[in-house]
């Protein structure tokens, strides 16, 4: 590229990050604000924990198979179409959310009573399965966007820049959920809805004025898909399905460390959730403190913890593990166990400020894998199907509201809430042995995948 054109490719690049980034963070506004809100839906309605561990784990449940599904959509349409719509669907249904006390009044036609509570649990839960599907078009167009911003050899540092977002946004939701509990008590969980709505709304048209699916779209030549020296690479023929769908059965389907990915990711998925999901009721019955503190302790965990250790994974991967991000995932789920027990044995007459720094930690090993898998996941499978691979690593991933959802939640109710960590630790050690049995394998699958390419053009050409 000219030097003009590197110029103007940094300046689409970063932009790309940025606004994927915000774009992201507002997702999480409108998909963990019901967790800020649970402790006030308890207590306004009396819908029990294993109700709330219920919707936890259909939404989840939904949100995986449609990451799933719009991994292939992704791979195929306009990423900046369906990222954009998503955010703006979700924010819509948090909206009718926010109404689901009225939707129950007008279907049972009294404000309480058994048949009102039914009808809310019901509605309430719709509109959770609705959100989950149109959360699921969040994640998966950028892969595709990155990797055609960002060359592979840069991509932990700059995709573990870009995982931010998670704990950017679910972050300082779940501040706003601990401001509003705070001055609006129990009725503030319409609240918890309607705010992040409407910023989730601005920020969908933000999104779609703002983005460009690839360099092509603003003039500028396409990276290179493998870099051979000296040789000039054919460009992948996505117009070839026969040649796509192959590629897909080799480098995804056929893939075994796309499936060691996945199943770490449920692994990591479980642990992540058990705290963020149920953090501000976990923390208040463990450790004895306010749900408001808990609320800024769970912040904290996301934005501090979370971002500082996806950051460093991401240096790491890069400068002492040769992007082999799963061998930083290793050492990133041994001090989770670590953290993990540090927390449980501290007793609840500690400080809260000082129960948050193995809490933060927990967060600050955890988030390694979080951000990590998913690039792992679209350099084994390379640009022409991350989307889809990624889609899988998902589906895999939200399959963990089984158990930190409902699971959580029958667990608490029977064991009470300590039994949680012991949960926490034993799918942690499993999420490590996963990790261990792929130590070799190659940072990425772009070597594999021209082998491939060349094994298609010679079996094509008899």
């Amino acid at each position: 590229m000219t030097p003009e054109q590197t110029k103007k490719f940094k300046y689409w690049q970063t932009r790309t990050i940025v606004v994927t980034m915000v774009g992201y963070a507002l997702y999480y506004f409108v998909r963990k604000n019901f967790n800020t809100a649970m402790p006030s839906i308890e207590v306004t309605f009396g819908i029990t924990k294993a109700q709330l561990g219920l919707f936890l784990t259909l939404n989840g449940i939904i949100y995986g198979l449609s990451r799933f599904i719009n991994g292939f959509i992704a791979d195929r349409v306009s990423a900046r179409k369906v990222m954009s719509l998503g955010l703006a669907l979700s924010a819509l249904v948090n909206i009718g959310f926010g109404f689901s006390d009225k939707m129950a009044m007008l279907v049972a036609g009294t404000a309480g009573g058994q048949e009102y509570i039914t009808a809310l649990t019901i509605i309430m839960g719709s509109i959770l399965l609705l959100n989950g599907y149109f959360q699921g078009m969040g994640v998966p167009p950028v892969p595709p966007l990155m990797t055609h911003w960002v060359p592979a050899n840069e991509l932990a540092r700059k995709m573990s820049i870009w995982n931010m977002s998670h704990s950017i946004g679910a972050g300082l939701i779940f501040v706003m959920g601990a401001v509003l509990v705070h001055y609006f008590d129990n009725s503030a969980w319409r609240l918890c809805f309607l705010i992040p709505a409407a910023f989730s709304l601005l920020g969908a048209v933000a999104l779609y004025l703002a983005l460009r699916d690839k360099p092509s779209s603003v003039g500028l030549p396409e990276l290179e898909q493998m870099k051979v020296p000296g040789e000039e690479q054919k460009p992948v023929r996505k117009s070839d399905k026969a040649y796509h769908a192959a590629f897909l059965r080799r480098m995804v389907f056929g893939n075994p460390i796309v499936w060691v990915l996945s199943v770490s990711n449920f692994f990591v998925y479980i642990v992540r959730f058990s705290l963020l999901d149920w953090g501000m009721m976990l923390l208040p019955h463990t450790k004895g403190i306010s749900v408001a503190v808990a609320g800024i302790m769970v912040a904290a965990f996301e934005f501090i913890g979370g971002n500082l250790g996806m950051v460093i994974a991401g240096w790491a991967t890069d400068r002492l593990f040769g992007s082999r991000a799963h061998r930083t995932c290793v050492f990133c789920m041994l001090g989770t166990i670590v953290m993990t027990i540090v927390f449980w044995c501290i007793p609840d007459t500690v400080s809260p400020w000082v129960m948050a720094v193995p809490f933060m930690l927990i967060a600050f090993f955890i988030y390694g894998p979080q951000a990590l898998l998913g690039i792992a996941m679209s350099n084994q499978a390379t640009k022409e199907a991350s989307a889809t691979a990624n889609g899988i690593l998902g589906v895999f991933g939200y399959a963990s509201t089984l158990i930190s959802g409902v699971g959580l939640g029958f667990i608490a109710d029977r064991y009470g809430w300590n039994s949680i960590y012991a949960v926490i630790l034993v799918f942690a050690v499993l999420g490590l042995l996963t990790l261990t049995t792929i130590w070799k394998a190659a940072p990425d699958g772009y070597g594999a995948a021209k082998k491939f390419t060349a094994e298609y053009e010679r079996n094509s050409s008899r």
